[in-house]
């Protein structure tokens, strides 16, 4: 297999990827198992890991692909110990679980008062938001990047080092408009990353995250594309406020990743939240 992300020394590593199904974490797999670490992939859909798993072995990596719920730590534990068998102890555990729910978001961008006065049928509001949506998002991007940290990385700091990489968000850096659960449940992941860089740090576990911008995933393409292609209204307005002025690919997202589980090139690095969003991040707008 090609070894073309040779910057990260992690040849015969354990590396274990929640949400590894989808598009950006099957991508950041798929270049940790060119680095030859040993990669276990997890997700709710076995399939789908294990078509990501399947992808690396025709390229001649080594990896495997489990089902787990990331909010359930029975199933957590289930897939630790599946790994341990096979692999052994994890030393590289990327939190890529995540994603957004229409109950957690409004149907517009702003309050205006005839929404109040003349509501449109279907219409969601602040005042109109479920609780229960709010909470999903919640547990799936906060509790499910903390549940799998305490899963996997007892072995890590009983062994004295190790490598833990969240996934944030531009929405952590600065809310978009619509998506409030979201926006604050990866302003927890990017709070709870340095919390965490802190606490770990005497057991020699660095803890950083990746803040991806705006990629088309599977599921954010309906939002920002139309069938045909061409770009959504939203979608127009995230391309006019990125001054690089086009979405990421995946592989935008690997040469960081690469560099963070690296202990000779990022050895002294923990608590830091990456930005890869094309300027987003940088612009004001005007």
């Amino acid at each position: 297999m090609s070894r073309a992300f040779s910057i990260a020394d992690i040849e015969g590593k354990v590396a274990v990827v929640t949400g590894g199904g989808g598009v950006l974490c099957g991508s950041m797999a798929k270049a940790l198992a060119s680095c030859g670490a040993k990669v276990a992939i997890l997700d709710l859909r076995a399939e789908a890991a294990a078509a990501v798993a399947d992808e690396i072995k025709a390229e001649g990596g080594d990896a495997i692909g489990l089902s787990a719920n990331v909010l359930e730590r029975a199933s957590l534990e289930a897939a630790r110990q599946q790994i341990s068998d096979i692999y052994g102890p994890c030393d590289i555990l990327i939190n890529g679980a995540g994603g957004n729910h229409p109950k957690g978001t409004t149907s517009k961008e702003q309050l205006l008062p005839e929404h109040l006065t003349n509501p449109t049928e279907g219409m969601t509001t602040f005042f109109d938001l479920d609780p229960k949506g709010i909470e999903f998002v919640f547990g799936l991007n906060f509790l499910g990047t903390l549940l799998p940290s305490q899963v996997f990385a007892r072995d890590m700091a009983e062994r004295g080092k190790g490598t833990i990489i969240n996934i944030s968000s531009m929405n952590a850096f600065t809310p978009l408009t619509k998506i409030p659960a979201y926006s604050a449940a990866k302003a927890a992941v990017s709070n709870f990353t340095q919390w965490l860089a802190v606490h770990m740090a005497k057991v020699g576990i660095r803890v950083n995250a990746i803040a991806p911008g705006f990629f088309l995933t599977d599921q954010n393409r309906s939002l920002l594309t139309n069938e045909d292609g061409s770009m959504t209204p939203r979608g127009q307005t995230i391309i006019s406020h990125t001054p690089m002025g086009r979405y990421g690919d995946p592989e935008d997202l690997l040469g960081a990743l690469l560099w963070l589980v690296s202990d000779s090139a990022a050895g002294f690095v923990t608590g830091t939240v990456v930005a890869i969003d094309g300027g987003f991040s940088a612009f004001s707008g005007v």
